[in-house]
């Protein structure tokens, strides 16, 4: 079924998916390093934390910036996701049994797990929001919200919870090395000149965000962080 608010023509879609996964690959480098600020210990990792409730003042209110942030990258998640699920509704449309055995046969294996890594993506999004965010968990409501580093710590001292953000990770970062190079291919910066320069960035993305992410929760499993 067609969505009213996005454009008919898969090219329009596919454009959409990757200015919306470009919006989300800023984010996520950002994030990543706003994270290892915890390494620079408790007090800097909290003033950081409420510095980005605080950056844009006077011109803007208390974390007015980090809502309007927010709501960019959530209609950039919404919009990302729907055009996707719309392609593939597109594509399983159109193709013959027959051709959609060959096509599997000849898939890329970053490109097949998109979708099941988008959903294990977007299960560790609202869990890691309940965690750290909303702290809707049980062992990091017991902490308050004015000491975002002891939240880390405690979120992270349940190897299940370890594992789990590993798992998301690994699923981020086959993402990320299909998703890059196919941001570049869609948006025609790409060519056969240009093809293993794309291919290289697309690794380095792969590599640098996920393990950037997963150093926190490694240093508190091994008692590097307390």
């Amino acid at each position: 079924m067609q969505v009213a608010l996005l454009p008919r023509s898969s090219i329009a879609k596919k454009a959409l998916m990757a200015v919306t996964g470009a919006v989300w690959i800023g984010y996520l480098a950002l994030h990543m390093w706003g994270n290892i600020h915890i390494f620079q210990g408790q007090s800097e990792f909290n003033h950081y934390a409420e510095f980005l409730r605080e950056v844009g003042e006077p011109v803007f209110s208390y974390a007015q910036v980090l809502w309007i942030i927010r709501i960019v990258i959530g209609l950039s998640l919404v919009v990302h996701m729907v055009s996707a699920w719309d392609l593939y509704q597109q594509a399983r449309h159109a193709r013959t049994s027959n051709y959609a055995v060959k096509r599997v046969v000849q898939a890329n294996y970053a490109s097949r797990f998109m979708r099941i890594g988008g959903v294990v993506i977007i299960l560790f999004v609202i869990f890691h929001l309940a965690q750290f965010t909303w702290v809707a968990l049980p062992e990091t409501a017991l902490t308050p919200r004015v000491n975002p580093y002891a939240n880390v710590v405690i979120g992270f001292s349940n190897p299940v919870t370890v594992l789990f953000y590993l798992l998301a990770l690994a699923s981020l970062s086959l993402h990320l090395f299909h998703g890059v190079w196919s941001m570049f291919q869609t948006l025609g910066f790409n060519s056969r000149r240009f093809d293993g320069l794309f291919r290289g960035l697309a690794v380095l993305t792969a590599l640098v965000i996920p393990l950037g992410f997963a150093t926190v929760p490694l240093a508190v499993m091994f008692g590097f962080l307390r």
